[in-house]
Parts: structure tokens; C-alpha cells; sequence
């Protein structure tokens, strides 16, 4: 009698699991029904009268028991009936849950099992009295993933890039779904919803962005409907905006983290050009920084102030409304007023009481009256004072379609206060460089362009704003040929006044 060794077995198991443990196609489905995605694989379970073989079955013959992923090879067997109706469904014995061992799926049948299985499996069997049964398990909707259901309905010339892809913000997912994908929006929405349990909306973006605030129309494809007010998460902070009405972008968070550690130091002062929501402003406040943050935005704005207040950084984040041009214009004398609106010119933080403090100090207080009462620990008793200071640090420009278009109203900044020991501010201006699909250019030459453009927009040369004194940092990439960065330098003195 001839028998395959194991590696066979595995070979021919991986075989069929390409086939059996696909979901049912149904291609051109546009409404999902997940009663459609249900299968049942034919199997064999291994029932033994001694449950402790069980284990023993599985560690010795490991080859031979059924691998798949998400199908755990023990199960209980007294829900399991056949499309037989004399097959008896396996019950309890005197209330214990009976279990089995499912067998690789080259096996369907128990005939098979002397053909298929090693010699010492099957007297491993023999001797044990297991008994072979045949086993139908069923997957349904839940068991397949995301991916699996769609490739199974979408028509087959869009299966090389299934869109599955999203990113989340809050409780929404945001998809960017291609026109040929539009169709299937509710499905492919209803189907991402199932198989994220934190998401509860997906939306689609509709079209570009297109307004001068740099939202987008958005389409919700599954989910609630009602608000599109979410709670974002992001280095340390909790920020609550509507998505449908500012800019948000998840996938900048390491960005405004760099930004945050690698260049804002404590008690200095940043102006925040297009602030948004404050991902950069409100993380520098709560290091101590100072920040004047603006955006022209109205619903930016109210929120901006909502997260200034939610993260407790009044003291160090001032929100403002204006025009970006006219903001950088203004940021020396919004300096000097913030400075004389504080008396002496600085931050006075309030002492920070612990609550190990606290309790100790009520203990002390109740025991007052008691002799050889414990003292506690000292506490600060002086606020931490920071002074503001009359130089600003940090310019950033975090409007990557236009933001070197901005950049002309850094000329003459200081124009009207000239100081030859003022340090200049250095500015981090975000940037797109976009290139054609036939080009191939280096970074070199793309950072060339992108120092043309500067120049361009300050009205000045390389002699004054030289390429070596810019230092690029690659963010993302939009696109294939749309690169965004970060470009920072200093102001020239030249240009300042």
C-alpha cells in the first residue's frame, strides 16, 4: 500500500487551502449580503475516549493535523452534525464537552486516513481507539478578511490593487477610492466597517482638495452618519475637530513630532503660521513653548482654541484668525503685545501640588492637634517662571500646496524695529515638488527646484539665501511623483529689514 510522506501532505494541504478557504465569489455585487459567504470544508475529526491523547496526537504527528490560520485544530465536537439527518449530533458525556482533533485537510473522508496518514499515526490510532468521523466545518462572513470578501466580488480586471487601504482619524476612516472603484463604494465601505472594530464611519473622498481651507468633499459610504466630530490621539494630546470642515492629516504625526523634539526649545517662541487644529502648537505648549498659532480657517479656529484649553496650554498656545501674509507681518508686534500683557513679561506657571502631597498634608492637618506629629515632605512653594522672550525662534508653514507662495512676507520683517544682535528665526516651510510621470529626477535636482522656488518668492538670490544653508527633509510621499518636504532655514538678515 503506498502512502505519501508528510512533506506531501503539506504540499497538497496548501494546495487545497488556496481553493477551500476562499470566500464564494459573487462578482459584481454592489450591496453587501453576508449571508452569500458562507462554505463548509469537508474534514475529519479524531475523537478519542482518553481526551489526554489529544495532545499527545498533536504533538506527535503535528504534520498531520489541519493548519490553517484562524482554525484552531481542537474543537468541540457536540455542535457538529453532517447534511445527514440520521447523523446524531455528538453530545456530552456526563456533562463534560467532548473534543476532537481535526485532521490536514488532504484527508476528507475517514476511508482516506490508512492512505494518507504515516504508518505510526495510524497505529498511533489503533491503539488508542480513537475513532475517525467525518467533519463539516462551516466559515462564514466573519471568518475571511477584508481583503477576501472584496476580491471576491469585485470584477476580476480590478483585483491588482484592492482598495483596502485607509486612514483613520478618530472613529472615521477615510478612503480615496478610484473612479472605477466608486460603483462598489457602500460595499467596499460596509465591508472595511465590519472588519475594523474601532471604526464607526468610512468615508470617500468625493474630489480634490479644492478650497482655499484645504478640505475636501467627502461622501460617507457605511456608518453613522451623524457627526463627523472625532477625538484624535497624538503625542500626548487629544485633539477634537470636525473632519468634514479642516485639514487633518494622520499620516503627518511623525513630522510634528520631529519638528516638536528635534528644533522647539522650552521658553521660546514659535509662530505657527497654519496652525489648523494645533498639531504642532498644542505638543510644543505643553514643552514649555511658547506659541502664536493662527489659521484663517473659522472652524480651524474654534477648535483650535477647544484643544488649546482641552490640553491645558493657555498659558503658552495664543490663538489667532488672520490672513497667513497678514499674521507673519504682524508676529513681532503679537510678540510685544503678549510680552506687556503679562506683568514683567513672563509666564508665571501655578505651583503643581501632588496628590501623595495632598494626602499627606490632610493626614497632618488631622493630627495636628496630636504631639510628635509627622512632618511631611516639603513642597514647592515657588511657581516656575518663564520670561518671554523678544525674539521669535520659529516660523512654521505647514500648507504644503502654497506655502513658499508665503514666503515674500518674511521680507522686511523687521523692518520697522531693526537690531543688528536680533537673531534671526529660522522657518520651516512644507512644500510639494511635483514631477511628470516620464521624469526620473534625483533628489538633488528636486531640491535644486525647490530652492528656485524660494528665491523666486523672497525676490532674492543665491548669494543671499545660498542652497548649502537649507536643510531638506523628505515628510512622505503623496504620489509616486508628488514628494512633499520640509525645507528650513534661517532668515537672512538681508532680507529682514
Amino acid at each position: 500500500m503506498y502512502r505519501n510522506p508528510i512533506g506531501t501532505l503539506i504540499r497538497i494541504s496548501r494546495s487545497i487551502m488556496i481553493s477551500t478557504y476562499q470566500p464564494p465569489v459573487h462578482r459584481g455585487l454592489t450591496k453587501l449580503d453576508r449571508s452569500l459567504f458562507v462554505t463548509k470544508v469537508p474534514l475529519c475529526v479524531v475523537k478519542f475516549p482518553d481526551p489526554r491523547n489529544i495532545s499527545l496526537f498533536s504533538k506527535q504527528f503535528n504534520q498531520c493535523i489541519l493548519r490553517v490560520p484562524r482554525i484552531p485544530h481542537v474543537i468541540k465536537l457536540q455542535d457538529n452534525r453532517t447534511d445527514s439527518d440520521e447523523q446524531k449530533p455528538l453530545a456530552y458525556d456526563n456533562k463534560v464537552i467532548t473534543k476532537g482533533v481535526l485532521l490536514t485537510d488532504s484527508i476528507q473522508c475517514p476511508d482516506q486516513v490508512n492512505e494518507k496518514l504515516p504508518e505510526e499515526a495510524v497505529q498511533f490510532l489503533k491503539d488508542t481507539e480513537a475513532e475517525i468521523l467525518p467533519y463539516n466545518y462551516t466559515l462564514d462572513y466573519n471568518y475571511w478578511k477584508a481583503e477576501d470578501i472584496l476580491r471576491s466580488v469585485l470584477p476580476e480586471e480590478f483585483l491588482d490593487e484592492t482598495p483596502t487601504g485607509f486612514t483613520m482619524t478618530g472613529h472615521v476612516a477615510h478612503l480615496n477610492l478610484r473612479k472605477e472603484f466608486k460603483p462598489y463604494d457602500a460595499l467596499i465601505g460596509q465591508v472595511i466597517l465590519d472588519k475594523n472594530k474601532k471604526i464607526e464611519c468610512v468615508v470617500d473622498k468625493v474630489s480634490s482638495i479644492a478650497t482655499k481651507f484645504r478640505t475636501f468633499p467627502m461622501k460617507v459610504i457605511a456608518g453613522r452618519t451623524d457627526s463627523l466630530v472625532v477625538e484624535q490621539k497624538e503625542s500626548d494630546c487629544i485633539f477634537k475637530f470636525d473632519f468634514s470642515k479642516v485639514y487633518w492629516n494622520s499620516r503627518l504625526h511623525t513630522e510634528h513630532d520631529r519638528l516638536v523634539s528635534q528644533y522647539f526649545k522650552p521658553g521660546e517662541v514659535v509662530c505657527d503660521v497654519f496652525a489648523g487644529v494645533g498639531p504642532f502648537a498644542v505638543p510644543a505648549g505643553k514643552k514649555d513653548v511658547i506659541v502664536l498659532a493662527n489659521d484663517l480657517n473659522p472652524e480651524s479656529f474654534k477648535y483650535l482654541e477647544e484643544n488649546i484649553k482641552r490640553n491645558k496650554v493657555e498659558l503658552f498656545v495664543k490663538p489667532f484668525n488672520l490672513d497667513g501674509a497678514v499674521f507673519i507681518k504682524k508676529c513681532p508686534q503679537l510678540l510685544q503685545d503678549l510680552i506687556e500683557s503679562h506683568e514683567g513679561g513672563n509666564i508665571i506657571l501655578p505651583i503643581k501640588v501632588s496628590n501623595r502631597h495632598r494626602k499627606k498634608q490632610k493626614k497632618q492637618d488631622e493630627q495636628s492637634n496630636l504631639p510628635e506629629t509627622p512632618t511631611t515632605s516639603p513642597q514647592p512653594t515657588a511657581p516656575k517662571v518663564i520670561q518671554i522672550p523678544n525674539e521669535i525662534s520659529h516660523f512654521v508653514m505647514n500648507l504644503p500646496d502654497s506655502a513658499i507662495d508665503f514666503l515674500g512676507s518674511f521680507v522686511g520683517l523687521y523692518f520697522e524695529s531693526p537690531n543688528v544682535n536680533r537673531k534671526m528665526p529660522w522657518i520651516h516651510v512644507h512644500c510639494f515638488e511635483k514631477y511628470e510621470n516620464d521624469e526620473d529626477p534625483s533628489m538633488e535636482e528636486l531640491y535644486a527646484r525647490v530652492h528656485s522656488r524660494i528665491l523666486n518668492s523672497m525676490g532674492t538670490t543665491q548669494d543671499v539665501l545660498p542652497f548649502e544653508t537649507l536643510s531638506f527633509q523628505l515628510v512622505r510621499k503623496v504620489s509616486p511623483t508628488k514628494p512633499m518636504f520640509c525645507v528650513s532655514f534661517k532668515l537672512p538678515k538681508k532680507l529682514s529689514t
